[in-house]
């Protein structure tokens, strides 16, 4: 398979990281060997998937060269916490920066069917990174008045790094999370990304559930906690499988 795929927001709180999380968890169960990668300096998939604070050596590591990816997977996730944000401003002077992750993951390709890249909730470096290792991107929009907005700002760098630094790059297209559709607000938000990027918005709705937040809390995957709302992602995988042409 060996697909690479970040997994990005214009911002905070759309469920990209639980998108990782989960989609990281229906893949493994059908059989796939997935590399979850956080990075995000909050480390929130880190916590999601439970890795010890104390996890050593970390994405940061892997970026300031001291350690490779595969001495930085933990049980298939590379955690992240706040040296993150201390490892992007050193690759601010870094030549090559952003190619710093596309390099490190090479030496794992053949190790792994799939990468999912959590990337940050803003657009600067990191994300310029994930963009620059990665085959294809996935966008994560919350059912919301702004989500267009959001998904366009996105897009914009999606277009910079195919242009200047991954012709290859391609955009599988935007899942909508966090989505209550017996609201007229949901529809209303749906119908305007329909509107606007026709195919490439999923069919598959994430709905909305404080039983995301229980399971993050917890450290159980929403599979095992809701298995109700985990057939969202069930679904999801199936599209996502056939948008990579993979089966």
């Amino acid at each position: 398979m060996g697909a690479t795929i970040a997994v990005l927001s214009q911002k905070g709180g759309t469920g990209k990281t639980t998108t990782v999380r989960t989609l990281a968890d229906v893949l493994r169960r059908r059989g796939l060997r997935v590399l979850a990668v956080d990075l995000d300096p909050q480390g929130n998939l880190s916590d999601y998937f439970d890795v010890p604070p104390e996890a050593d050596p970390t994405i940061a590591d892997v970026l300031m060269d001291r350690a490779t990816i595969a001495e930085a997977a933990h049980d298939g996730v590379v955690p992240a916490n706040l040296t993150l944000a201390e490892a992007e401003l050193s690759l601010a002077g870094k030549m090559g920066r952003e190619l710093t992750l596309r390099r490190a993951l090479g030496s794992v390709a053949d190790e792994w069917d799939l990468v999912l890249i959590d990337c940050p909730p803003s657009l600067g470096l990191l994300t310029v990174n994930a963009l620059v290792a990665a085959d294809d991107a996935l966008l994560t929009a919350e059912a919301q008045y702004f989500a267009l907005q959001g998904v366009e700002q996105a897009l914009e760098v999606i277009d910079l790094a195919r242009e200047s630094l991954n012709p290859e790059l391609t955009w599988l297209g935007v899942v909508l999370t966090i989505a209550d559709m017996r609201t007229v607000h949901s529809r209303e938000a749906q119908a305007s990304l329909k509107e606007h990027v026709g195919d490439k918005l999923f069919a598959t709705t994430i709905r909305q559930s404080i039983a995301y937040a229980e399971s993050a809390e917890r450290a159980v995957s929403i599979l095992d906690h809701r298995p109700d709302l985990g057939a969202d992602y069930e679904a999801l995988a199936d599209e996502l499988l056939d948008r990579l042409d993979r089966t």
